[in-house]
């Protein structure tokens, strides 16, 4: 991996150290992308020591195809489907697994990928090629109530009926394919102030449709509180409120939604014991050192 790097691996030290890593213990990390946080897993692993990645992106593949090393074994599928993979390798449980849901600098400055708006290019944003919805399938396609809904629900957006009748209209003159036809279209509702915040919640908000990133992630808990051994730890890193409250309402209550189910006996039923109430987030020097690190937070829990 030459240039610039693939991606710099946001709370390294906090999150493996958050793992309690057992010489000889299995592990996985779920969102392989540029390797960083399962080479330091390796690096801490032993001989009898075994470490399984996921990742659905091709470039991602290429990477972990550059790393030999026997207790490595790279998936490349959806970490969605973490239990059923881990059964097929053979693996009744691990020992930590984690998870950092951030989109890598690479998908971010590869223009044609289409997950930023600082370049024109194809809206497409999905995270594995071989998908067939792309943003711009979602700009064209989906009704005006459906793309209202996106905005408000997945990224947040003030104005969100106003931003869904604005690209509504622009279609009906020409497609929505790139970048610069969906900043064309939307240009007269950004704010003097905060414009790049506003965009980039647009953006958000349709690549979380585009790779069903909620429905993945509320799966991939699930199958989480399944593979991890009891004591095995389970941790986190989001980048946006959404993925956080629902790592923080899982580990809590054993739902996405937070609500607390309850034994006969009024004991709560939950898979997790948080290891602190509070997210651990970058200190100031990493995020002088990696701005895109501010957002993140890290959440750390033990199964019961």
């Amino acid at each position: 991996m030459n240039g610039a790097p693939y991606h710099l691996p946001v709370l390294l030290a906090e999150s493996i150290d958050g793992l309690q890593i057992k010489p000889d213990g299995v592990y996985a990390d779920l969102t392989f992308g540029g390797g960083g946080h399962s080479q330091e897993i390796l690096r801490r692993l032993g001989k009898k020591g075994r470490l399984v990645a996921f990742d659905h992106d091709a470039d991602a593949k290429t990477n972990a195809d550059a790393i030999r090393d026997r207790r490595f074994t790279f998936v490349p599928g959806n970490f969605r489907f973490l239990h059923n993979h881990l059964r097929y390798l053979g693996i009744a449980g691990v020992d930590g697994i984690l998870g950092d849901l951030g989109v890598s600098w690479h998908q971010f400055d590869t223009a044609e990928r289409g997950f930023s708006f600082r370049f024109n290019a194809a809206l497409d944003m999905r995270m594995n090629a071989q998908s067939a919805l792309t943003a711009s399938d979602v700009l064209n396609n989906y009704d005006e109530g459906q793309l209202a809904q996106i905005f408000a629900r997945y990224g947040e957006v003030d104005k969100a009926v106003l931003l869904a009748r604005m690209i509504a209209q622009a279609r009906i003159l020409a497609p929505i394919d790139t970048t610069e036809d969906l900043l064309g279209s939307v240009k007269n509702a950004l704010p003097k102030f905060g414009e790049n915040k506003f965009l980039a919640k647009i953006f958000q908000a349709l690549r979380i449709e585009v790779n069903g990133e909620m429905a993945a992630l509320e799966q991939t808990l699930e199958h989480c509180a399944k593979a991890l051994k009891q004591g095995g730890i389970l941790a986190v890193i989001t980048y946006h409120s959404l993925e956080d409250r629902m790592v923080k309402n899982f580990i809590k209550a054993g739902s996405i939604d937070g609500t607390i189910t309850k034994d006969i006996y009024g004991n709560c039923l939950t898979p997790f014991a948080a290891a602190c109430k509070k997210p651990t987030l970058p200190s100031p020097q990493e995020i002088a050192g990696n701005s895109r690190a501010r957002s993140a937070k890290l959440r750390v829990a033990e199964r019961i």
